[in-house]
This record gives C-alpha cells, sequence and structure tokens, in this order.
C-alpha cells in the first residue's frame, strides 16, 4: 500500500483586523478577535515543497476567511487561491494538501470552515525582501506588511512558543496595505495586526 507523502517549506505572512497584539495568538485561553470578528488573508510561498515524489517548489498559494466570533468556535467562511502556474500534476497534489484530508495546519483549519467558497488558480504575486513581505492577486488580492522594531537599533520584535498553527515563532508586523474582495467578503486591514514566519511541514509527521 503506498502512502501519500508531502512536505512544503518556504515563508508566509498574514494581515487581520486585529489591533497589535492579535488576542489569537495568545498560548493561553486565546482571546476573542478584538473587533468581535476576524477577516484574515494568509500567503505562502514554497521554497522547496513535493507531493509524492512531484515537485512543488516556487509556488504560491493563499487563504483568506471570515470568522464570526473566536476563531476556535468554528464558523469559518473560507477559500483558497493556488498559483495558477501549476500544473495539473501539481494541482492535484496542492488540492489534496489544502483539502486537509493529510494533516498539518490545513487538518485544523477543515474542521472549522462551515463555508468552504473553493478553490480559484490564479496569477500570484509574492515578494519577501528584509522585514517586508507582500502578495498581489489581479481584483482580490493587495497586501504588504512590514515587521515592527522595538527601537531604531534593533531588529523586528517575535513572538515566541505562539499557538498559531503556522509556526510557533512569528515577526511581529504591521499591514501597510491590506486590501481583500472576493465571495463577498470585502476588508481593509491596512495598520492592523500581522506576522511573517518561516514554515517547514510534512505528512507524515514522523
Amino acid at each position: 500500500m503506498t502512502t501519500e507523502r508531502w512536505r512544503l517549506k518556504g515563508n508566509y505572512f498574514e494581515n487581520c483586523n486585529c489591533q497589535i497584539l492579535c488576542p489569537c495568538v495568545l498560548p493561553v485561553a486565546p482571546g476573542d478577535p478584538t473587533d468581535g470578528h476576524c477577516d484574515v488573508a494568509m500567503a505562502f510561498h514554497i521554497d522547496e515543497g513535493a507531493f509524492n515524489g512531484i515537485s512543488l517548489d516556487g509556488l504560491r498559494f493563499a487563504f483568506a476567511a471570515f470568522t464570526p466570533g473566536n476563531m476556535g468556535a468554528g464558523g469559518w467562511t473560507a477559500a483558497y487561491y493556488v498559483d495558477e502556474r501549476a500544473s495539473p500534476e501539481q494541482r492535484t497534489g496542492i488540492g489534496r494538501i489544502l483539502s486537509g484530508d493529510m494533516g498539518g495546519p490545513m487538518g485544523r483549519w477543515k474542521n472549522l470552515i462551515s463555508d468552504f467558497r473553493g478553490t480559484t488558480y490564479c496569477p500570484i504575486s509574492y515578494e519577501s525582501k528584509g522585514s517586508t513581505r507582500s502578495v498581489f492577486i489581479p481584483g482580490i488580492m493587495d497586501f504588504t506588511v512590514a515587521g515592527v522594531k522595538a527601537g531604531r537599533r534593533r531588529g523586528v520584535m517575535r513572538l515566541s512558543n505562539t499557538g498559531h498553527p503556522v509556526s510557533k515563532t512569528l515577526a511581529l508586523a504591521r499591514g501597510i496595505v491590506g486590501r481583500f474582495t472576493d465571495h463577498g467578503m470585502t476588508w481593509d486591514n491596512a495598520g492592523k495586526n500581522a506576522h511573517y514566519a518561516n514554515f517547514d511541514w510534512s505528512w507524515p509527521t514522523g
């Protein structure tokens, strides 16, 4: 019996509508979103990746969601966006990973999503430079975030041992541009909470 295997390694960032610091990343008793609900988008760049031996190197994907209250309570409305450059075989692999059926963070999200709006294949521009991250999907998503520094001569502040599903260590950042509109969801999170980090996921985990 063949066991499906995958690995994704790269970097990501997100921007939500909470004030800094977002209550959801607290490792103990995460709080409700600042505004009572959450408008959040995450963008991912895969530096190295594979699904059953099929390379996923260099591809990007994004995730957008609205949660009506505490994120852990579920009831999410969500959608995925996948790099249109992906071949049919790569689309199948990424689709299997994002379905959540094979574990990883997507497996946790799957159980919290009650209204899944589907996956769109589209051009995705992603840039990581210094303490700035940006993503652009024409007509849908335009996000730029910048790291929050502790002082002029000190680096970007980081959070350790968080309960975040992407990474336990997150850079603290602020949204510079945060526009999203699709599937009846529209928001602008400029000036609001953001994070970025490297990620390294695989399945099976052992």
